[in-house]
């Protein structure tokens, strides 16, 4: 089954922040790509490499939506390079860490490819994926 998406519809993922300016910049800089402005002043959008966008926002005073633990999380992927997957994956998590994410799990060899668990700068649940 394919998926269609309609003329004038895009695909999105919708993140909630307090600080929306620093979050699309924290994975813009992991994806290697530019935020941009989005509908208002508290509203950025980041081009999802696979297409769509990750949509951030703060949520508004008369709807707040606090911070929480969770099982939902983002997931990143990279193929290995010549260098193999877990020099990818380190240099990736490397790069999230100076970024003020926070490592979850060391990094570990799954049948899937190598995988590693982070927290966002906002303590939202990341997942660094290298494929083979």
């Amino acid at each position: 089954m394919a998926l269609v998406v309609a003329a004038g519809l895009s695909r999105a993922i919708v993140l909630a922040a307090d600080d929306p300016a620093a979050l699309a910049r924290f994975y813009g800089a992991l994806l290697n790509v530019e935020p941009q402005p989005g509908l208002s002043s508290t509203h950025w959008r980041v081009p999802w490499p696979a297409g769509g966008w990750l949509e951030v926002y703060a949520p508004s005073r008369s709807r707040p939506q606090p911070r929480q633990p969770g099982r939902l999380a983002l997931c990143l992927q990279r193929k290995a390079d010549g260098s193999g997957a877990h020099a990818v994956l380190n240099d990736w998590i490397t790069a999230a860490l100076a970024l003020s994410a926070s490592l979850e799990d060391p990094p570990r060899q799954e049948s899937f490819g190598a995988e590693a668990w982070l927290l966002d700068p906002e303590d939202n649940g990341l997942l660094l994926l290298v494929l083979p």
